[in-house]
């Protein structure tokens, strides 16, 4: 029996987001400048300029964060970078660690 002017309990729903990925290129001897450039472009969707600039900080530091992603953006971005580097017979390494 429901007793009268009684309130039922909501219960408080925490959404979190989802943790985040930072997706890292790393310079080598071989990939070419512009095939980085176009990697950049056309997975990771960074304008020409963007695109050029992480590229020179890649060659120059050795390796960049070129993206902070959730984790299932970041493996497929990752899985096509090294697919089209393959393709193109680049020894491209990107790999990608939780931010």
């Amino acid at each position: 029996m429901a007793v009268q002017g009684a309130t039922k309990k909501k219960k408080k729903t925490r959404l979190q987001e989802p943790r985040k990925y930072n997706v890292i290129m790393y310079n080598d001897d071989f990939t070419t400048m512009e095939f980085v450039v176009e990697v950049l472009e056309e997975i990771f969707h960074k304008t020409r300029e963007e695109a050029e600039t992480l590229m020179m900080a890649v060659h120059e530091g050795g390796k960049a964060i070129v993206g902070c992603y959730p984790f299932d953006i970041a493996a497929t971005r990752v899985s096509a970078a090294r697919s089209r580097a393959k393709e193109a017979g680049f020894p491209f390494k990107i790999t990608l660690e939780e931010a």
